[in-house]
């Protein structure tokens, strides 16, 4: 938010105990300690942050996460019409666009923001690179939107074929190995 805003008693109420999964349950968090944010501190921060992204996205342990995930991810959809029928898969499908993009575990809206966060490091940095692959990765959330397209299209029924579950499955392919190249990028600037 980008204002103070002032919630009713029973707004607050509908908000803190929202339904769902991963609902707060009526659980507030907040500061212990204020401390001043200096420039130095932010630089520091930015740094880390990007360490640790191509780190979880390239060299993660195991297969179900990051750029690996992402290719397992679509081995599965390969199989799944096949293994599990056309409804089943569809339905694994439309759970793939749900997750990606309404519960926000990655897909084409986080790849936007943090193409955001990518633009203004830049500027923090000073590292004009920054911008390059803020560039990059603005182009890899259009590809997961366009994987979200197909995939719901196959589950809305507009495609069913074997082919448009292959397609899907290539398009998650394609994701992977551009966010790789990303990634690996990303991983090779100085600072």
């Amino acid at each position: 938010m980008e204002n103070v805003t002032s919630l009713s008693y029973d707004e607050l109420k509908k908000v803190r105990f929202a339904k769902g999964a991963l609902a707060p349950k009526g659980q507030l968090y907040f500061t212990k300690q204020q401390a001043q944010v200096t420039e130095e501190t932010l630089k520091k921060a930015i740094k880390k942050a990007i360490k640790r992204n191509v780190r979880d996205m390239l060299r993660i342990p195991g297969n179900i996460a990051g750029v690996k995930g992402i290719h397992y991810t679509a081995r599965k959809v390969e199989t799944w019409r096949t293994k599990l029928g056309e409804r089943q898969a569809a339905l694994n499908l439309g759970q793939i666009v749900r997750m990606q993009e309404e519960i926000g575990t990655g897909g084409g809206g986080f790849r936007f923001i943090y193409a955001a966060f990518l633009e203004e490091a830049s500027q923090i940095l000073r590292v004009d690179e920054l911008k390059l692959i803020s560039e990059e990765m603005t182009q890899a959330g259009d590809l997961w939107r366009n994987s979200a397209v197909q995939m719901a299209g196959i589950y809305k029924g507009r495609l069913n074929t074997q082919a448009d579950f292959m397609h899907a499955a290539e398009i998650l392919h394609q994701i992977a190995e551009f966010e790789k190249s990303i990634f690996t990028k990303l991983g090779k600037v100085k600072l």
